[in-house]
């Protein structure tokens, strides 16, 4: 005879219901508003009751309704952050650093990620529902209308890495125009003539200002226009494609400056596998972001370091002045990178 199995279900008996500030305050005898200032530490209360309440609260497993207490406080202590580029090696490490920081503000963090270019936009109705107290985008494309959007809806919108003109949200921005003059008037120096541009994702503010602040100090440094080509995204295969589509034009780039050190990276090694180029005597590559992959031994990639931990800083400091109400008008901060010579590059040392 087979022995009846004892139900999984059943056996650990059944499930406890959420510990209440009214259960707290019924096993301590007292109100339940007095529970409610303890555990909110207002100041009219004796700390000796205080302590008595936190003790029973963490004794009984009490953990806070945060929806329940944001109909009260009007604040919901979540900010949203909002990712499109997640596969960008920089991104995840910012994400990690962010949701240290927001932690350290007593604020919770909302991911919302997105492979389309207009996921801000699509994702918006989602996102205010949950009436965040700041959305934060980073990597992403976001219209001056969702932002207006945002702003109507008493959220505030920080962009991390990119900005929109024109449009009522704060920026804290590398200064990328800077970086891609930088990197122009830095290959003149150290005697390149070709220059070339492999793009990212062709309407990203970071992409254009990169692009322009090349074309600028080639201009400057009195190099030619640079052959651009567009990767049409910041994606490994972006570069791989677009440096095999340089060296099948008629002009040759002796330098190539690349949209990100993905697109960098997929430069390099379409360089060396379809081209049998080395690297850099016969072509400079030189990326954007310095994430640890760029100085790994097999890519040692000459890149701009963007400032990640002074940006995560700037964007603090814009929750804190936002959400203090005092000051709610948009800011933009723009932060200068640095030049990381490393071996993919022929330059100058002196010019880092």
């Amino acid at each position: 005879m087979h022995k009846k199995m004892a139900d999984p279900i059943r056996k650990n008996g059944p499930i406890k219901s959420r510990v209440t500030v009214k259960d707290i305050a019924q096993s301590l005898g007292v109100s339940i508003a007095t529970v409610s200032r303890a555990l909110s530490n207002d100041p009219t209360i004796a700390s000796k009751t205080r302590d008595r309440v936190l003790e029973k609260a963490a004794e009984m497993g009490y953990a806070p309704n945060l929806f329940a207490r944001s109909l009260i406080t009007q604040r919901s202590r979540i900010a949203a952050l909002f990712v499109s580029n997640i596969t960008n090696p920089f991104y995840p490490e910012v994400v990690v650093k962010l949701t240290r920081r927001l932690q350290g503000l007593g604020l919770h963090t909302m991911l919302f990620t997105s492979d389309g270019t207009h996921g801000v936009d699509e994702a918006l109705p989602l996102l205010q529902q949950y009436n965040p107290d700041v959305a934060i985008v980073l990597a992403a494309t976001m219209s001056s209308d969702t932002v207006r959007k945002c702003v109507e809806g008493r959220t505030p919108v920080i962009l991390f890495n990119r900005y929109v003109s024109g449009a009522n949200a704060s920026a804290v921005c590398c200064d990328n125009y800077s970086g891609g003059y930088l990197v122009a008037t830095t290959l003149a120096e150290a005697g390149h003539k070709t220059p070339a541009y492999i793009s990212g994702l062709d309407d990203a503010s970071t992409n254009v200002d990169r692009l322009r602040g090349f074309r600028d100090g080639c201009t400057a440094a009195g190099l030619p226009e640079p052959a651009v080509i567009s990767g049409r995204d910041f994606t490994y295969e972006a570069g791989y494609e677009g440096m095999k589509e340089l060296f099948a034009g008629e002009r040759k780039p002796d330098a190539v400056f690349c949209a990100n050190d993905i697109v960098a990276i997929g430069a390099m090694d379409a360089a060396r596998r379809e081209l049998g180029f080395s690297i850099p005597e016969d072509v400079s590559i030189i990326g954007f972001d310095d994430i640890a992959m760029a100085s790994w031994p097999s890519h040692e990639l000459t890149t701009v370091r963007q400032p990640m931990n002074a940006m995560i800083d700037q964007v603090i400091l814009e929750i804190e002045r936002l959400l203090s109400k005092e000051d709610s008008e948009a800011k933009e901060h723009f932060l200068p990178g640095r030049l990381m010579i490393r071996k993919s590059a022929r330059l100058k040392e002196s010019s880092g």
